[in-house]
């Protein structure tokens, strides 16, 4: 599962990354990314690419309560093609989910669990492979949410979780978000574990546990065995 996040890099990183065209979203940097608040994405219209903000925790166009995003905040790879919720969307509702770094837990003895920090080694933002679907309330408001795709975990996250989302490099960010492609074969075969070598990752406080924490000192590395 990926259930914290970080995208704590300037939004020029972001935009230059990403070859975006337009921010349609109040950007700020972010070191404690949970699910239910709302979070950057890129969708791709008209051969442009856009920054907006959409709700972690994907909630179907049929749901009759917004409740049930608390449970799709991912989509297993293996199952995306089966599942009601996800199933039609692969082939058009395809997002890219900005992110420099992504947090699991590993545990240790009974009652301890270690959370650690992954990142790409270059230290910069990538884009996890995400999915959309617009819903509309009772009372005719609409509402963008969003899903975060997981796979099997390399050689480095393994040694903590047993799933990890799914990072795209450049090339497959380029037909993830192209419209045009709706093959779901050629698409589901972009999720794949990104490279345990292309990765590094480190220690991080407890703190981070807790949403109502969300200052940068949640992701210096800590030694081992401390709080």
């Amino acid at each position: 599962m990926c259930g914290r996040f970080t995208l704590t890099s300037e939004v020029s990183d972001v935009i230059e990354t990403f070859d975006v065209s337009k921010v349609d979203y109040e950007y700020q940097p972010r070191y404690n990314i949970a699910p239910s608040q709302t979070i950057a994405v890129i969708k791709e219209h008209s051969g442009r690419r856009i920054l907006e903000g959409y709700r972690w925790g994907l909630v179907p166009f049929w749901a009759k309560d917004i409740k049930i995003g608390y449970k799709m905040i991912n989509a297993r790879a293996e199952t995306i093609q089966s599942k009601p919720a996800f199933r039609h969307l692969i082939s058009r509702n395809r997002i890219i989910i900005p992110s420099d770094g992504f947090y699991e837990w590993k545990r240790e003895g009974k009652d301890k669990k270690q959370p650690y920090r992954f990142q790409i080694k270059s230290k910069g933002v990538y884009g996890f492979a995400g999915l959309y679907d617009e819903w509309t309330d009772p009372d005719g408001e609409k509402l963008r949410s969003c899903t975060i795709i997981t796979t099997q975990p390399n050689d480095l996250v393994a040694n903590v979780h047993d799933r990890m989302p799914v990072i795209l490099d450049n090339k497959a960010i380029d037909i993830w978000l192209d419209p045009e492609v709706e093959d779901k074969e050629k698409l589901q075969k972009l999720l794949t574990p990104f490279p345990a070598a292309s990765m590094l990752s480190y220690p991080v406080s407890a703190a981070v546990g807790n949403v109502k924490n969300t200052g940068s000192e949640l992701i210096d590395e800590i030694p081992l065995n401390s709080k």
